[in-house]
């Protein structure tokens, strides 16, 4: 339950038709399996307590005697567990069967939820039985206690906040007007769903993506169970196909025809933190009250993860959907700064080059837009501004990458101009500090911006989002262009842009250079070389890009807190890092990022193009002064 985590399962047991004894057993077995594994929220298949395909075996008064006595025996079994499980049956209520999910905890039935939806298409015959189910909740009498029965029912965790869950049975969730909405509406986070769904060709790939739809819809997780083998077969083949899913992602699925279980850990502290951040999601406080709010009990403890969080989240795995984001990040890029080139009537680009993985990229794109706007490359001007910590490689594949994409390539040695700049502020070119740092990065950019007016043009800005996020900028330096075309797009994935550019390009001369590019460092080149080679890495000073790339996307995009960033971190990049060093640039993350959101609240104009940014004017409104004493409380912990 720590940091937002709740282990659900969906159980699919082996039934016989008609043997509620037999039934029961198989469930109490499933039920000692999935709590051994952690999970506390457990979904049965719809009807399995008798079998989804009795047919006209449901109007038996010996079959529905026979239920109601297992399902007292059931709720004796649950005793002890601190779980809330979901068991499908039918009942009768005032000489009406309805289709219900008895809802079990502790040795307790809590409730019974009844199909709202009833079938009779097709190969469904349930309304020959099933009466659709009642939104009011009633109480129904069950060994000496008034039961609620009705589909207006939530069950509240009393140890999780946010923890609230919501039943809708099969065809509910196929029904143009789902339960689920009303349930998630009134402050349900998880929507279970008891199923007894047939197989036919291709129905498997529909069920999942309304499971996805539904949960991404609702901001939910979603806990999908389906009748499977013991079922009869005299018509239809059941394949207990169960899904959970989590804000439109699946997070586990079932073999079918194999009566798997699948378990899965929901975040509920992220689903929050979306219901709060997408105003557009409104739960509705007056319908919530014709809701009935049952709690419950779960101890509290640390749930142990089976879910996986990848180190680069920005990236993804899979080559071709890798590929294929690539290419629409670079359009994303092109198209906003053709936009810029449309509006101002600018026909030359000046970008300042120096070999590194940003400005490679930032080239890469200002050409691809040229190209869009059937402008000479010609006018694009490449300078290189050769200084201090300036090696012979990074120079060398500057110049070539120029030459190569066909931009005109302008060099401007400022070694002299910054030393008489360090004479005339009295500063020692001996002494290695920031200041010495500083004034090569603000003449290379008061160079640009001098072309650029000499040119008529535009400074293209180079910089990267990670940049951004610690702050690894030279205010009015390199921190500054008339269009930051880099600017959405952290340092993990520029690399994979450069190198999907080298592979695609068709051009053997240019994917060399950009091969050798990716090769190189990462550096600001702004300390003298050690025998001619780069002695200052950015990643020796600020950290590993992977890590903050890490840490950016689960604070900003999941809005997670310190602790819990530490605890994926781990398990993400265990064998890649230890604890201490894992601590260490988290702690570094946390400082500079406060610390340097002065230099974020003026950044020129640039195009967002994942979920993430950091600009003032789009995702991110962060005052420059805020504290950052409520994390570095929690950092403290570490």
């Amino acid at each position: 339950m720590k940091h937002g985590y709740v282990k659900v399962a969906a159980v699919t047991p082996k039934i016989k038709v008609a043997d509620p004894a037999w039934n029961r057993e198989q469930i109490c077995e499933k039920i000692k399996e999935a709590y051994r594994a952690g999970a506390r929220i457990m979904v049965f298949p719809e009807l399995c307590l008798t079998g989804y395909t009795c047919n006209d075996l449901f109007l038996q008064d010996r079959l529905l005697s026979e239920t109601m006595e297992q399902l007292k025996q059931l709720a004796d079994f649950t005793e002890g567990y601190d779980a809330l499980i979901f068991v499908g049956m039918p009942l009768v209520y005032q000489h009406k069967l309805y289709n219900v999910a008895a809802v079990l905890q502790d040795g307790k039935v809590l409730a019974f939820i009844p199909k709202t939806h009833i079938p009779s298409y097709g190969e469904f015959y349930e309304a020959r039985h099933f009466t659709p189910g009642n939104a009011k909740p009633v109480m129904y009498r069950f060994e000496d206690e008034e039961i609620p029965l009705g589909t207006h029912l939530l069950f509240q965790a009393d140890s999780m906040e946010g923890l609230v869950v919501g039943c809708e049975i099969c065809e509910d969730v196929w029904a143009p007007a789902p339960p689920n909405t009303g349930l998630a509406m009134a402050g349900a986070t998880v929507i279970v769903n008891l199923s007894a769904s047939n197989e036919t060709v291709g129905k498997d790939e529909y069920r999942e993506m309304l499971v996805k739809s539904a949960s991404a819809r609702l901001i939910a997780g979603y806990i999908y169970t389906s009748a499977g083998e013991g079922e009869s077969t005299q018509d239809l083949v059941f394949g207990g196909h169960n899904i959970i899913a989590e804000n439109g992602s699946v997070l586990a699925q079932a073999k079918r025809f194999a009566c798997e279980t699948v378990c899965a850990d929901l975040d509920i502290h992220r689903l929050c933190y979306e219901r709060r951040r997408m105003n557009t999601y409104e739960e509705n406080l007056q319908d919530g009250q014709d809701y009935r709010v049952i709690p419950f009990h779960l101890e509290e403890e640390d749930t142990e993860l089976t879910r996986t969080y990848p180190c680069m989240p920005f990236v993804p795995d899979d080559v071709t959907t890798r590929d294929k984001r690539c290419d629409e990040i670079l359009s994303i890029q092109s198209y906003g700064l053709k936009k810029r080139y449309e509006h101002t009537g600018c026909k030359t680009a000046v970008i300042g080059i120096s070999g590194g993985l940003d400005s490679t990229l930032a080239l890469l794109v200002t050409v691809r837009a040229f190209d869009m706007l059937e402008l000479p490359r010609r006018n694009i001007y490449a300078v290189t501004m050769p200084c201090f910590g300036t090696t012979d490689r990074t120079y060398d594949n500057a110049c070539r990458l120029a030459r190569t994409l066909g931009a005109t390539l302008e060099e401007v040695d400022i070694r002299e101009a910054v030393r008489v700049h360090f004479k005339d502020i009295r500063q020692d070119e001996e002494k290695h500090d920031v200041t010495y740092e500083n004034g090569q990065a603000r003449e290379r950019t008061q160079v640009l911006m001098d072309i650029a007016n000499r040119e008529n043009g535009l400074v293209i800005g180079t910089g990267d989002m990670s940049e951004l996020a610690l702050g690894w900028a030279t205010y009015n330096g390199d921190h500054m262009s008339m269009y930051g075309v880099n600017v959405g797009v952290p340092k993990t994935l520029v690399r994979h842009l450069v190198r999907y550019y080298a592979d695609t390009c068709g051009d053997e001369a240019l994917s060399e250079v950009l091969l050798d590019v990716l090769d190189t460092p990462v550096s600001p080149e702004l300390l003298p070389p050690v025998d001619g080679k780069i002695s200052q890495k950015t990643e020796d000073l600020v950290g590993p890009y992977e890590l903050h790339d890490f840490f950016l996307y689960y604070m900003l995009r999941q809005g997670f807190p310190p602790l819990k960033i530490y605890r994926i971190a781990r398990r993400s990049f265990d064998g890649q890092y230890d604890d201490e060093t894992i601590k260490k640039w988290l702690r570094t993350f946390y400082r500079r990022f406060f610390a340097q959101q002065f230099k974020r609240s003026c950044l020129p104009d640039g195009p967002k193009v994942g979920s993430v940014a950091v600009s003032p004017r789009g995702d991110l409104r962060m005052p420059s002064d805020a504290s950052m004493e409520a994390w570095k409380k929690e950092l403290d912990q570490l």
